[in-house]
């Protein structure tokens, strides 16, 4: 019988009595909270909304609405085709595998940027590999649609791959085993039994990678430049805005911020289960 010293103190319901917060960590978790909100409250604050209706009515602005959405969501289409088996690659351990561990997350702290000007150097007209798209293929990536989407992808593509390779590390393999040793193919075993496993984390890299091209500007702009009706994202057209009317500025950063809350929110409650 345990002593009645070393028992668990419980409430009147028989839960365990959870320890006080600290006050050293609640003052500074509260002002980081306030760091991260009062921006957003501010930016509502001083949103025009009696005029929200006609300026989203713009042309201009569902242009740029419309093109955000649709590369955004291509960019995450190539993301989940290329980076999902590069992040299952990496799970199974590989040689080199902390190397290319660490450069598949350099475009995660590289600055946006540079990554266009990496871009430009590999696919631009003159590059690596875009002097022979454009020569042999007459493809040309800079300055277009497409090119939107390559620099989306480039930036967004790490968040699914992590998000892939850790929950793949986490699985227990004792049940793709048990599927292999049953008879299932490869394949099979990673359709019926892995993928199950993954799917909630899948799902969140998605979301993750999704928002991430949604909201990305400097790789854009440099490698895509910005031309209205094919180029100009939500966030270019909040830049160009800002120097001409800061109203209509703030007003396509409610309706970025809108998005991304409304999905992040709604995929969560239906998939995510914890943290993402």
């Amino acid at each position: 019988m345990t002593p009645p010293a070393r028992q668990a103190k419980r409430g009147r319901r028989g839960e365990p009595v959870r320890p006080s917060a600290p006050l050293i960590l609640v003052v500074p978790a509260i002002a980081g909270l306030a760091f991260l909100l009062i921006p957003v409250a501010g930016l509502l604050v001083n949103t025009p909304w009696t005029e929200l209706a006609d300026r989203l009515s713009s042309p201009a602005v569902a242009r740029a609405l419309l093109l955000s959405l649709q590369c955004a969501t291509m960019a995450t289409l190539v993301c989940v085709v290329l980076g999902a088996p590069l992040g299952w690659l990496l799970a199974r351990g590989i040689p080199g595998g902390r190397l290319i561990r660490a450069l598949v997350t350099v475009p995660m702290v590289l600055p946006p940027v540079v990554g266009g000007v990496a871009l430009l150097l590999v696919l631009g007209r003159r590059g690596l590999i875009g002097q022979y798209l454009d020569a042999w293929f007459g493809v040309s990536l800079p300055f277009t649609t497409a090119g939107v989407v390559v620099a989306e992808a480039f930036v967004a593509m790490p968040f699914l791959v992590i998000a892939v390779e850790g929950a793949l590390r986490s699985a227990d393999p004792r049940h793709a085993e048990a599927a292999a040793t049953l008879g299932a193919s490869g394949w099979t075993a990673f359709r019926r039994v892995t993928l199950p496993t993954i799917l909630p984390s899948l799902v969140s890299g998605i979301v993750l990678c999704w928002s991430r091209a949604l909201g990305e500007f400097g790789a854009t702009i440099t490698f895509a430049g910005n031309f209205p009706g094919e180029t100009t994202t939500m966030p270019l057209a909040v830049y160009v805005a800002l120097e001409s009317d800061p109203e209509a500025a703030i007003v396509l950063s409610v309706v970025l911020l809108l998005v991304s809350v409304v999905v992040l929110a709604s995929l969560r409650e239906r998939w995510i289960r914890g943290p993402i």
